[in-house]
């Protein structure tokens, strides 16, 4: 991740990218990065190269009208942040991967204007959490009322080097925002690590508790002394790893996990976990690779 570039939001007009907007001009604000607003259009396949002049004059100025309403959203948010803008013929994925080479984090909408409402997050999102080159955050436009994690933040770990870079980025967010972490270790028995793995097939249980019990305080170890002033709880809970974080989701100011766990195979773009959280989440979810 880089420490001098800007935090990155992608719009498109839609109530959930102006949601983003908002979660990405505070999130500038707290870092003290500047906001760079992002809105991609392509030229449809049938005009060529060189579309006709007045279809490009109405598409320009419609691009401006999200990007202006998006601005508007932000100062409203933070009135002194420094916001540029930014209008690439490019498929929204592509534009935003390649902005995520110079971001500190890419921020989007969960669903966007061309989204079906049968689906709970867009592609966009999906596919931007597999190849960007920083966190990518999703933002819903609505959360779900808060449960036992209300108003933290919410990590996912594994012992994997993901889930790592995800605790980094999760005690970060905690302590920009003032807010407490939550470190969750969801297992339900052994899970092959190399495709030669060969399991048990009687799980002492007691014995898998303790051995989560201690990945998962060698994970957050030496975490306290860099960050004294976020108050950490740990869980290691029994249970399928999405759904644990969903429901713990309800209410939290962010889920963190990472892109791929120590359960992943090296061919998947995406696990199995983060795209679940992606797609079922009733709070942001950040995806860090």
């Amino acid at each position: 991740m880089r420490s001098d570039g800007a935090v990155v939001v992608g719009v498109d007009g839609s109530p959930s990218s102006l949601s983003a907007v908002e979660w990405a001009a505070a999130d500038a604000m707290r870092r003290r990065r500047p906001l760079r607003v992002v809105h991609a259009f392509v030229w449809p396949a049938v005009f060529g190269p060189a579309p006709p002049r007045l279809y490009e004059q109405a598409v320009r100025e419609s691009a401006e009208q999200v990007l202006g309403a998006a601005v508007f959203r932000a100062r409203d948010v933070a009135p002194d942040l420094d916001i540029s803008t930014d209008t690439p013929a490019l498929q929204a994925a592509a534009a935003l991967v390649a902005a995520s080479r110079h971001a500190v984090t890419v921020v989007v909408g969960s669903r966007g204007l061309g989204g079906f409402t049968g689906l709970l997050t867009g592609s966009v999102g999906v596919e931007l959490a597999a190849h960007a080159a920083c966190p990518v955050v999703i933002v819903r436009h609505t959360v779900r009322p808060g449960g036992s994690e209300a108003g933290r933040v919410l990590v996912g770990i594994d012992g994997s080097r993901d889930a790592e870079r995800a605790l980094r980025f999760a005690f970060e967010q905690a302590s920009l925002r003032g807010a407490g972490l939550t470190a969750v270790l969801a297992y339900l028995r052994p899970e092959p690590t190399r495709p030669d793995d060969v399991l048990p097939l009687i799980c002492d249980q007691e014995s898998l508790r303790d051995d989560e019990r201690r990945v998962l305080g060698e994970s957050v170890s030496g975490w306290t002394e860099q960050y004294p002033d976020v108050h950490l709880r740990t869980a290691a809970v029994h249970g399928r790893p999405a759904a644990v974080l969903t429901e713990l989701s309800a209410g939290a100011q962010l889920l963190v996990v990472g892109s791929r766990g120590r359960g992943g195979f090296t061919g998947l773009l995406l696990g199995s976990v983060s795209q679940a959280v992606i797609r079922h989440a009733a709070c942001p979810v950040a995806v860090v690779r």
